[in-house]
């Protein structure tokens, strides 16, 4: 990874709705223009997707999704409704922000459910990227959402029983997301902050598989806590608010846009099969496999991220 930078400029972009945005930008100002799509959804902008750039080559613009980091209103607020909290409205937001900053196009750099986001605004907006470069690539199916919550339970069985006994006994059979998404509105604040623990830990074990992984420090900031697995079981509950499959079948849009997409042997969260799939009918992309990586971590992740970013540098 380059050396640590800081902003060379900073706002909190008005989007309507009550909700302000946050963004940065690092880098050179007459570089290439990226963006940076974080995960979570809720996980934020943390200075360390700045680092994966070269900073003389790109004008890197990183920002806060709506309801997370130092976005404003705070989904860590159990009095903030998430009505208008939506991937149609994340898309928006990007959109404005691209307009904003006076940017005609950009590379989208994301990972996990920044990868997700990155498909649809690419497939909404193909005229305005340059590139795509994701990994720990998800599509937010129903299947991967089935996947996650509930066939894991086959690795780590001892765990998602905990996981699912977090939840009412009623709720246990049905949609977990939705379940936990119930409790953690719920008025009172001791369940919304066991069920906040439940889910982060659950979060914490199945991106685990690859050697050399560690919790989450920031799930120990019970804010941080509550707010993320607030916005991630909305989103979950919702799907990602994306028609089943959408992004699969609609990656035929991509044409004419190269990508890379980086994604780990070990990745269970986000099974290899949906890069695999996602390459199938987009012609322009490449897919690298690391047999020692897992969910954003292990041996080569980083170092292929960065090599293809590099890459994307010198077209």
């Amino acid at each position: 990874m380059y050396p640590p930078i800081e902003p060379y400029d900073h706002g909190l972009l008005n989007v309507g709705d009550g909700q302000r945005v946050y963004w940065e930008t690092c880098g050179n100002p007459d570089g290439r223009p990226a963006l940076v799509v974080h995960g979570g959804p809720g996980s934020g902008a943390t200075p360390g997707w700045r680092r994966v750039f070269d900073p003389t080559a790109y004008r890197v613009v990183l920002f806060d999704q709506r309801g997370c980091g130092r976005s404003t209103p705070s989904a860590a607020d159990p009095a903030v409704d998430l009505a208008t909290n939506t991937t149609a409205h994340l898309l928006a937001d990007m959109e404005l922000l691209r307009a904003h900053l006076g940017i005609d196009r950009w590379l989208l750099h994301g990972a996990s459910w920044g990868s997700s986001l990155a498909l649809a605004y690419a497939q909404r907006h193909p005229r305005r990227v340059t590139a795509l470069m994701l990994f720990s690539v998800v599509a937010n199916t129903d299947r991967e959402i089935e996947w996650v919550t509930r066939d894991m339970g086959r690795v780590f069985p001892a765990e998602w029983a905990r996981f699912r006994a977090g939840v009412p006994e009623a709720d246990r059979d049905g949609d977990l997301c939705a379940a936990y998404a119930r409790l953690l509105n719920d008025p009172d604040p001791r369940v919304r902050e066991r069920a906040a623990r439940d889910w982060c830990d659950w979060e914490d074990v199945h991106v685990s598989l690859a050697g050399g992984h560690r919790p989450s420090p920031r799930f120990a900031d019970p804010v941080f806590r509550y707010g993320f697995a607030r916005l991630v079981t909305h989103y979950f509950a919702h799907r990602g608010f994306l028609p089943d499959g959408q992004l699969l079948r609609d990656a035929g849009k991509l044409a004419g846009i190269p990508g890379v997409l980086v994604q780990g042997r070990l990745d269970v969260s986000g099974p290899p099969d949906i890069a695999w799939r996602l390459v199938q009918g987009w012609p322009d992309a490449r897919l690298e496999i690391v047999d020692s990586g897992g969910h954003g971590t292990g041996n080569g992740m980083t170092e292929r991220v960065v090599a293809a970013l590099d890459a994307f540098a010198r077209p």
